[in-house]
């Protein structure tokens, strides 16, 4: 769900060894990072170290930490934000500031429930600012439509209408996109920026859209028009995918490789399943995100199964055990992106996967959803 709420859902993580490393001496690079954390940061975070209850500085901190976590994918920013929060991590009546980061963190993790939980408990204080409380509807609004719970995640947009109107407007064009009304979704998002320049965000909800209706020309072209967002890796990470569905690898690889955050493992997935469809050599990179996947495994187990789906499929060439980890990911969330997965790993698992086929078809069509993807693995799935 791609609105104004800083999304941190979409971009994998980075590297993390399966064994520690020791460097041989001083001089020998361990890794390079494809960004810096700069002066003003750094002195922000000496001066919490001195003083870890200063909230201001604690919120300002964890909030620039988030945002470089969904910028660059880099889960060592999500343990940066929670030490800035540490005063008020477990705080039942913690200010509000920090409840919208502690959630935030909770949700880039994969964890859902408490998140949505930490989000329930602070909607239900009076004493919430109106861009607070705005901020906590659309955050717990974006984690139901990310299990389809749409009914629910419509009603709190519908309350988020006489506080925040734009964000409202496109949540709930964002829902009516997932609910049989394409169409008419993608005109009421084209309303929403009638200027010359689009918003990279918008771009990119309208390049999803374009992608579920099926249309080939316009959904390429507000991908790259997104790029210029903040979401570079996710958006990169879903025009490579659009490529590589079209057997446009060499295309792909090239996007990906640009990259300032190559090094992603959203991107570096891409560039391994780009590799294979060229009949290029990707042994290498293959080995790499393998051993991530298992390093993300480790640390947060069964919460990285659409990766590991989408590996066990298109690169593993394993479709019972693609199959297996499509279902554990669908039962935690469910965009559009997890259907496709999930009728992929389905049809490539032949007899094995007929019931899920069924369930699935079943499944969406009580919710309306349009995805001209689906339609094309399999006709039951056409509106």
């Amino acid at each position: 769900m791609k609105l104004l709420l800083v999304s941190l859902l979409l971009a994998l993580p980075l590297a993390v060894s399966a064994e520690p490393f020791v460097p041989k001496d001083d001089a020998e690079i361990v890794q390079r990072l494809p960004y810096r954390i700069d002066a003003a940061e750094r002195e922000r975070r000496a001066a919490l170290a001195r003083d870890p209850a200063q909230l201001p500085l604690a919120v300002a901190t964890a909030r620039a930490a988030l945002q470089r976590a969904r910028v660059h994918g880099d889960p060592r920013e999500l343990g940066a934000a929670q030490a800035a929060l540490a005063p008020w991590w477990r705080q039942a009546d913690a200010p509000a500031e920090a409840v919208l980061l502690r959630a935030r963190v909770l949700q880039a993790r994969h964890e859902f429930e408490p998140a949505l939980a930490e989000l329930k408990h602070l909607l239900a204080r009076t004493e919430l600012a109106p861009d607070q409380r705005a901020q906590a509807l659309l955050d717990a609004a974006a984690l139901h439509q990310l299990r389809a719970e749409l009914a629910e995640s419509r009603a709190l947009c519908e309350q988020l209408q006489p506080l925040a109107a734009l964000p409202a407007a496109a949540c709930l064009a964002e829902l009516a996109s997932l609910s049989g009304q394409g169409q008419a979704a993608d005109q009421t998002l084209a309303r929403l920026n009638p200027g010359r320049t689009m918003a990279p965000w918008l771009a990119l909800m309208r390049a999803e859209l374009a992608e579920r209706l099926g249309n080939e020309t316009t959904a390429p072209a507000l991908y790259r028009t997104a790029l210029a967002g903040e979401d570079e890796v996710y958006t990169r990470a879903a025009l490579a995918d659009w490529l590589l569905a079209r057997q446009r690898a060499a295309e792909a690889l090239v996007l990906v490789e640009r990259s300032p955050d190559a090094e992603a493992d959203a991107l570096l997935l891409r560039q391994v399943i780009a590799l294979r469809q060229l009949g290029r050599d990707a042994s290498a990179a293959t080995a790499q995100m393998r051993e991530r996947l298992a390093a993300a495994d480790r640390r947060e187990p069964g919460k990285h199964a659409r990766e590991q789906a989408r590996f066990a499929l298109d690169v593993e060439q394993q479709p019972r055990e693609a199959l297996r980890l499509a279902q554990v990911n669908w039962a935690m969330q469910r965009e559009p992106v997890d259907a496709v997965l999930l009728l992929r790993a389905a049809l490539a698992a032949g007899r094995d996967g007929d019931a899920t086929r069924r369930e699935l078809a079943r499944v969406l069509r009580g919710k309306g959803w349009q995805d001209a993807r689906l339609a094309a693995l399999d006709r039951s799935f056409a509106p």
